[in-house]
């Protein structure tokens, strides 16, 4: 049977209440794949008349960037309009982040933004911890009753299919089970042009749906994920972990700089890797650790990730990403999001390399059970990459919590990722952190000597990567699980975890920190890169960046004005460094235009340009 079709949104919304009755449990996927256009209507519909009940099952609702500072904002809001000026922001969140949603609508995700939430109660209060392949379950337990999701569509009439693209994830998890449950669940799908098709289990037949927006939205531009700059921090986390990922083997990637710096080591392993060998000495104290791999990738590797980063475009334009899996595929994902040159790359793949890349259910990605031999078969040697916030002295990961309660992003698919590095042969979990953060304008040690919350256990501890070394953890002592967390860490917080660890029993009284490790600094790791740099790798952004180049220049200078007023003495050296530091160099008069600070009015705005120029000369030091 052929869908309801119509061209506008709230055709498709009101035909929807009409079918349900009012009574509307609507699932949205996750990131970039919601229907848009037919939840803002359906969102207008329940805020016009109370009588309409509307519960959103969604996560990562993913809205543009917006300053918190008026230099922020300088910043943010040119960069708004230019990457996100045509796509469609979704009613809900800015109402649920107001406090304006309607008493009949509301509003739970198990996977946020990250940070995004954390000051939103609302959100917070209705935030579902799941692993990821627990979603679909709890949707179906909770009675959904229409998915509205982003399609793309091929052929016409017996031929027309339409793609579940970027989100195959929960959509195909959850047809299945309403299904064999006996209940009523439309499917309504949102045509976009410019969403990539992506064929296999993706590709559903029309007669799969229910209803189809095919007209208001079709030419909306996709939301992209502008890339963030990798430190050097970064860089040396993403040579240590290269070296652990052995040739023919499988990968998973997360999201953000550690990823990108992550599948950037791997394509200098793979092109050069005297230069890889030679960086990955310099970090090591001139030695290779034992069992390195650092051969270029003749068989290749198979990525089963639950999200598709663009690191694996990246790493398939080198020549890495080969080997396939018993389908033909190259890579299994559930999900994807990144940039519109990613998006372009999916769009424009030749037909002979399409299928190549296949997006399924993420219960096939995240889990081992169904189809087991073949997953098995397939996924040799895996090793799963994930990134943590923070970390304890005994190897608990914490990922996506507070000790507050308050979560800053979610449990999402970590969890499943290290069962299944305890459940394959030869498959290793890699947690990857920041040795440091900045807090109130001070350093802090992201491994700690204890957390309030726990995203994996110590009883699933295995290896801990920062950019001073790796720590493999599994089926060690507690003592010696220890003695490797504070060999990674930065040599200004060792002592004091030594000394707590000493005073819990856990370490010997005459225990000393190696001197291999004392000298664990960032100045170590700069100079350590330094001849990778000089060859024109490490760059601050591997994968190029939609960031102009003033932007570029300019993101450091913002950082370190964050950085210092964010308490009041580091505000009181900044204000009094720019004060005494005079005039803003001529080589920076594009950069202070670029921030509308070329013509200040006012003393406030004169203040900004000071601190500016004073930030700028500190960075180009």
């Amino acid at each position: 049977m052929k869908p309801e079709r119509h061209d506008k949104a709230e055709t498709v919304a009101r035909r929807i209440v009409e079918r349900l009755d009012g009574k509307i449990v609507l699932g949205l996927p996750l990131g970039l794949g919601k229907a848009n256009h037919i939840a803002n209507a359906l969102y207008g519909l329940a805020k016009a008349d109370r009588g309409i009940t509307l519960h959103i099952s969604t996560a990562l609702t993913l809205e543009p960037p917006q300053g918190s500072s008026e230099l922020e904002s300088r910043f943010i809001d040119p960069l708004r309009e230019r990457l996100f000026s045509g796509v469609t922001e979704l009613d809900y969140a800015a109402a649920l982040r107001s406090g304006d949603l309607p008493s009949n609508v509301t509003v739970s995700e198990f996977f946020f933004l990250a940070g995004r939430w954390l000051s939103v109660p609302a959100a917070q209060q209705a935030y579902v911890s799941a692993n990821y392949t627990h979603a679909a379950g709890y949707m179906v337990e909770r009675g959904i009753n229409v998915i509205a999701q982003m399609v793309a569509k091929r052929g016409e009439g017996e031929n027309e299919r339409y793609s579940l693209s970027c989100n195959s994830d929960i959509t195909l998890d959850i047809l299945p089970m309403v299904k064999a449950a006996g209940d009523a669940c439309l499917l309504v799908g949102e045509v976009n042009d410019n969403l990539p098709f992506m064929t296999g289990p993706a590709a559903l037949p029309a007669s799969d749906f229910d209803m189809v927006l095919d007209g208001q939205g079709r030419s909306a531009r996709l939301f992209s994920v502008p890339k963030k700059p990798v430190s050097d921090a970064d860089h040396a986390i993403g040579l240590h972990a290269a070296a652990l990922v052995p040739d023919g083997g499988t990968l998973q990637i997360g999201i953000g700089s550690i990823g990108d710096a992550f599948a950037a080591a791997l394509a200098l392993r793979h092109r050069q890797p005297e230069l890889f060998g030679e960086g990955l000495k310099r970090l090591n104290g001139g030695n290779l650790p034992e069992g390195a791999h650092g051969a270029p990738f003749e068989e290749g590797l198979y990525a089963a990730s639950e999200m598709f980063v663009d690191g694996f475009m990246e790493l398939y334009r080198t020549g890495i990403l080969k080997r396939r899996a018993s389908d033909g595929a190259v890579l299994h994902g559930g999900f994807f999001l990144g940039t519109e040159q990613f998006y372009q790359f999916l769009r424009e793949l030749p037909e002979d390399e399409r299928d190549l890349f296949q997006m399924r259910g993420i219960s096939f990605v995240n889990e081992l059970y169904g189809e087991e031999e073949a997953k098995r078969k397939d996924r040799v040697q895996a090793r799963f990459v994930n990134n943590a916030m923070m970390a304890t002295m005994l190897g608990e990961a914490i990922s996506d919590g507070l000790d507050d309660g308050r979560i800053v992003s979610g449990v999402g698919g970590q969890y499943n990722f290290v069962a299944q590095a305890f459940a394959l042969d030869g498959a290793r979990s890699v947690m990857t952190l920041n040795a440091t953060r900045k807090s109130s304008g001070k350093t802090v040690s992201r491994i700690l000597a204890r957390y309030a919350h726990t995203t994996i256990p110590r009883h699933l501890r295995d290896v801990f990567v920062t950019e001073y070394g790796v720590a493999d953890l599994r089926g060690k002592s507690d003592r010696d699980c220890i003695a490797a967390m504070v060999a990674i860490c930065d040599s200004r917080f060792q002592d004091e975890l030594v000394r707590e660890a000493k005073e819990a029993g856990k370490l010997e009284k005459g225990y000393i920190v190696p001197d291999r490790a004392r000298g664990n600094t960032p100045n170590r790791i700069a100079e350590a890169l330094k001849p990778l740099k000089d060859a024109g790798e490490c760059a601050t952004f591997p994968f190029g960046s939609s960031f102009t180049e003033e932007e570029r220049r300019l993101l450091p200078a913002l950082a370190l004005l964050k950085e210092k007023t964010a308490s009041r003495p580091g505000m009181a050296t900044a204000v009094l460094g720019a004060l005494a530091s005079g005039r803003p160099r001529a080589e920076d008069a594009a950069l202070l235009a670029r921030m509308g600070l070329d013509k200040p009015e006012g003393a406030r705005q004169k203040l900004y340009r000071r601190l500016l120029g004073w930030a700028l000369k500190q960075k180009n030091r």
